[in-house]
Order: C-alpha cells, then sequence, then structure tokens
C-alpha cells in the first residue's frame, strides 16, 4: 500500500474485553452506532437475493427462530462503505463466475468473508442469551475457554478494517469443495458448529467448508483426502468431508494465540504474529470412530442412512470417498452407492 496510514487506522478492536456486544457498538470498530441504520445484513443483501434467503428461518441456540433478512449486526458507515461492502462485492463477483471465481479469490479474502457470517451469527447467539427464549443447556458466554476461541478468531478477522500481514500463517483451514451438479439440486445450505468455529456454505456447485481458528491445521491434516477430492463429488460425498472436518475441528486441543507487533511511524500494516502454546500437548484429542460415527449420522441425515450401517465395522466407518481398496470412489447415483467402501 502506497498511503501510509494514521495510527488510529492500525489500532486493534476487542470486543471481548468487558463483552461489549450490542447494536450499538460497531462489530469492526467498536465505535457507537445507532439502529437500525447503522447495521449490515450477516448474510450479504446479494446473497440473500440470490438465493431467496430473505424469509428462510435460522434457528438459534436458545431455540429461537430469526429470518435470515432479520439476521443483522451494527456496523458504523465507516466500516460499512470502506471495508464490509467492498469484500462483498469481491466475493458476489467470484460467484457470478461459479467455483472457478472461488477458487481465484485469495485465501484471506475468503477467510474474511466467512468469518463476518460466522460472527454475525456468533454475536446474534450472544446478544440472545442476554434475553433468551429458553436458556441454552450450554452457554456460550458462560464457557470461559469457548470465549477465548471465540477471542483468538476476532483478532486475524480484523483484517477486514486494519491492513494486516499474517505472518507465515493463515488463520483457517478453507477447503473448497465441487459438488456434482447433476446430482444435487440444493442451490444453498448453511450450517455451523460455533463450539469448535466451523463453518459451512453452499452456493449451486461450490461448497465452502472452513474451520477459522486453526492456523491451517486441519488442513495440513487432511492434505491428502482434499486431494482426492478435489473433483466434482456426489452431496453424500460433500456430506462426509464436512463429517471430517468438523470431527477434526472438534478433536483439535489448541488454541493459537496472535500478537500484533507493536506500531512504528511510517507502518502501513499491522504484522501479525502466533503462536501455539502448549507444543509439549497432542494437537488432536485421540480419534474415536465411533464419535466419527455420529458426525457421519448428522451429515447423511438427508440420506437417512442408519449408525448401524455407519459402524458395521466398527474399525472402519462407513465411507463414500474412497472405495474398499481405498481408491478415490466415483458415485453417479445413491442409493447404488450402499455398497461403499471403508477407510
Amino acid at each position: 500500500m502506497s498511503e501510509i496510514q494514521p495510527r488510529a487506522a492500525l489500532t486493534l478492536y476487542d470486543p471481548f474485553e468487558g463483552m461489549q456486544f450490542s447494536m450499538h457498538r460497531c462489530f469492526l470498530c467498536g465505535n457507537p452506532t445507532t439502529p437500525p441504520q447503522d447495521t449490515v445484513p450477516v448474510f450479504a443483501d446479494w446473497l440473500m437475493t440470490r438465493y431467496g434467503l430473505q424469509e428462510r428461518q435460522i434457528k438459534l441456540l436458545d431455540m429461537s427462530i430469526v429470518q435470515y433478512q432479520h439476521l443483522r449486526i451494527a456496523c458504523c458507515p465507516t466500516c460499512r462503505t470502506q471495508h464490509v461492502e467492498p469484500l462483498e462485492a469481491r466475493v458476489e463477483a467470484a460467484a457470478q463466475e461459479g467455483i472457478r471465481g472461488f477458487r481465484q479469490l485469495d485465501d484471506q479474502t475468503l477467510f474474511l468473508w466467512l468469518g463476518k457470517m460466522f460472527y454475525g451469527v456468533l454475536v446474534t447467539e450472544l446478544l440472545t442469551e442476554m434475553d433468551p427464549l429458553a436458556k441454552p443447556q450450554y452457554p456460550l458466554a458462560e464457557n470461559a475457554q469457548l470465549l477465548r476461541r471465540f477471542q483468538a478468531f476476532y483478532q486475524p478477522l480484523q483484517a477486514l478494517r486494519v491492513p494486516m500481514e499474517y505472518e507465515d500463517f493463515v488463520p483457517g483451514s478453507l477447503f473448497i469443495l465441487e459438488a456434482d451438479p447433476a446430482q444435487d439440486e440444493m442451490p444453498f445450505e448453511y450450517d455451523d458448529d460455533l463450539s469448535t468455529i466451523a463453518f459451512s456454505i453452499k452456493l449451486d456447485e461450490t461448497v465452502l467448508v472452513a474451520c477459522l481458528v486453526d492456523n491451517g491445521i486441519i488442513r495440513q491434516a487432511m492434505g491428502r483426502v482434499y486431494q482426492d477430492a478435489y473433483r466434482p463429488l456426489h452431496p453424500v460425498q460433500v456430506a462426509e468431508f464436512k463429517a471430517r472436518v468438523y470431527y477434526a475441528a472438534y478433536l483439535l486441543n489448541v488454541v493459537p494465540d496472535y500478537y500484533p507487533r507493536p506500531v512504528k511511524p511510517g507502518d502501513v500494516e499491522v504484522i501479525m504474529d502466533t503462536l501455539i502454546d502448549d507444543v509439549t500437548g497432542d494437537i488432536f484429542n485421540p480419534w474415536e470412530n465411533s464419535a466419527y460415527a455420529q458426525s457421519l449420522l448428522e451429515m447423511w441425515k438427508r440420506w437417512q442412512i442408519p449408525l448401524e450401517e455407519i459402524v458395521r465395522n466398527p474399525a472402519e466407518p462407513l465411507t463414500f470417498l474412497y472405495d474398499a481398496g481405498g481408491q478415490p470412489r466415483v458415485i453417479k447415483h445413491y442409493p447404488e452407492a450402499n455398497k461403499a467402501g471403508n477407510k
């Protein structure tokens, strides 16, 4: 960047300090806002228009129901016009080119776009907990370890507002899958797991799956599977891949710490370093096939695959991504795929 950024523009904001979540404070910079005009939609207008999401419903942890069009987050005019809207415009342009457009986007743009939506849902949940329809079984605001994970995620997310370079790391693991359009008629699908900061959104044939605060560890661990899945997939295979990512995020046993370098006169961006402090411990908790099978069961609800079939061989849960010989499996139709391999 050629222009020297004023020091204030390179100042980070931490809404978790004092739990400053409100519709009266910008989610990006913390400046005062006036609802409802000083807000942005969690799911962008172009996205809701393209997929007819305005009246589609989403269930929150307190069991209340909210329409997509009512999911909004506080945002000051400066952050909206200079940061959020330009980001949405870049992704909208990429989306018009389908999966090729998404694969041409850089990792930071994808991380920030997914992160903005995830954070918007998270803040909605936190604000709803203040006046819940029904008290959640595991309130987010009462889980110190979970809040630490959220706080860690929010630091690299500030690259949406603050010019930032991640030094030798990527904040999350991002996967771009291609659903075979001949086998999949569902144009839009969204789900997340707030407890693990895992996220997935399907836009026509493009499926974006991410764990947003793992420094790319899951992407590295799933390198071979991702390489094998870099092809048009039957939706039952996409669901299996998502189950693997979500379960890996559940097993992840570390939370990265992020450290912005001190800003010096003349600096034009913040350099963010990272450290995983407990390097002596295991990065992942032990893999348990029975628990992974539950993740598969959840992701395969659409196909009503029973748990007994998933764990018919307890040592090797059912897989549609691989055949019995461990080779990538091509599936043209389901339920013809019932004789899937195990791995």
